[in-house]
């Protein structure tokens, strides 16, 4: 009998449920919230999904991000940039950079929708963080996964790596929540109702050009953009050239959705109760949101300049996609226009600014890197 209990006691300490502890148990809600999001509401499945749901494996099982588990080799590849670089490979590779090019002043606003980016950078500054900390934090304020884990792992940030990236992706997924209040705040119901032009053609030269001369001038004024945009730029170049169709098709699709697996179940993973609840996560994540709040406001706000300045001929809700969850946050400047007016079709106009955003952020993060000499 004693064997028999003995034998129980001994299964019963190799469950889960004997070191689970109450930061345990609220990060497993937390992580179910998520995949209620992501699954039922659809809100960016792609992301919350794999997210969550290492969030979820990493609460009951920690020893999977400890070295020689199996996400520990997954967070490996975000700390050494791998990962984010391949994923602005497969977006280059899958967006359509035509509405920046037939509208270069789409830039302004992409600039614009970036002093979210400074003004968190201040905050974090302010709150206590070191520079180089707070630096990693203000990208969050793009709504760029990747550049904030990029950033994080340069700037030799890792432990605070995990509440960024995850406040980052959570804004990414959440841009049809957070920003239409936002963009409704600031517009009037006329200036929300303004039809644009109809964009100019865009001749194959110039879209093979492009991403050829963006990479030349922002790489030898800011070398340490060259994985991000150097990469950003490859893939676009695969799906304008016409001549690698295969290597545009494997990296806006298989090497895509492979990616987005390996950093999506590896940041959740970071997520374990003893590493997230903190003060300092609270912090991240609270800055990021306002960080994220004030970049859709300032891209709106220029945008209300552009449409005085052009005389009502620019919408100013597609200033909001000037952060860089692309193609995000231009389908929302699509879907607050249309609730204005039905028949309006601000998409492409949108990705304009929401491309831009993507450049914009990866610039100001090689910004940060040249004042820290990284």
């Amino acid at each position: 009998m004693d064997y028999i209990m003995e034998t129980l006691e001994n299964l019963a300490g190799q469950t889960a449920f004997a070191s689970l502890s109450w930061g345990n148990l609220l990060m497993i809600f937390v992580a179910c919230g998520f995949l209620y999001l992501a699954i039922k509401k659809g809100y960016e499945p792609l992301l919350l999904v794999p997210i969550s749901f290492g969030m979820l494996l990493v609460n009951m099982y920690p020893p999977i991000m400890e070295e020689g588990g199996l996400l520990h080799y997954f967070f490996l590849l975000d700390e050494w940039a791998i990962l984010p670089s391949l994923i602005f490979l497969g977006v280059g590779a899958m967006t359509d950079f035509g509405p920046l090019i037939a509208n270069p002043k789409s830039f302004l606003l992409g600039a614009a929708a970036q002093i979210g980016i400074f003004a968190a950078y201040l905050g974090a500054m302010a709150l206590g963080f070191s520079d180089k900390a707070a630096a990693a934090i203000s990208i969050i304020g793009g709504a760029d996964g990747p550049t904030s884990i990029f950033l994080a792992g340069k700037l030799g940030q890792t432990e605070y790596m995990g509440p960024i990236a995850v406040a980052a992706y959570s804004y990414m997924s959440l841009v049809p929540i957070i920003q239409p209040p936002i963009m409704r705040l600031f517009t009037t119901k006329e200036e929300r109702e303004i039809k644009m032009e109809q964009l100019r053609p865009v001749s194959k030269l110039e879209k093979i050009l492009f991403p050829v001369i963006v990479t030349i001038v922002v790489v030898l004024i800011l070398p340490s953009t060259a994985p991000l945009v150097g990469m950003l730029m490859l893939g676009n170049l695969f799906r304008e050239s016409g001549v690698v169709k295969q290597l545009q098709e494997t990296a806006s699709n298989a090497l895509m959705y492979i990616v987005v697996i390996l950093l999506g179940t590896s940041v959740g993973a970071s997520t374990s109760a003893e590493a997230f609840l903190k003060w300092t996560t609270l912090k991240i994540v609270g800055l990021g949101l306002i960080a994220f709040a004030v970049g859709t406001a300032a891209g709106v706000i220029f945008g209300k300049i552009m449409c005085k300045a052009t005389h009502g001929k620019v919408n100013p809700l597609i200033g909001s996609a000037g952060v860089s969850a692309v193609p995000m946050a231009a389908r929302v400047s699509q879907k607050v226009g249309a609730e204005a007016d039905p028949t309006n079709f601000l998409l492409m106009h949108a990705m304009g600014p929401n491309v831009a955003g993507v450049i914009g952020t990866a610039v100001a993060a090689g910004v940060f890197m040249a004042i820290f000499g990284v």
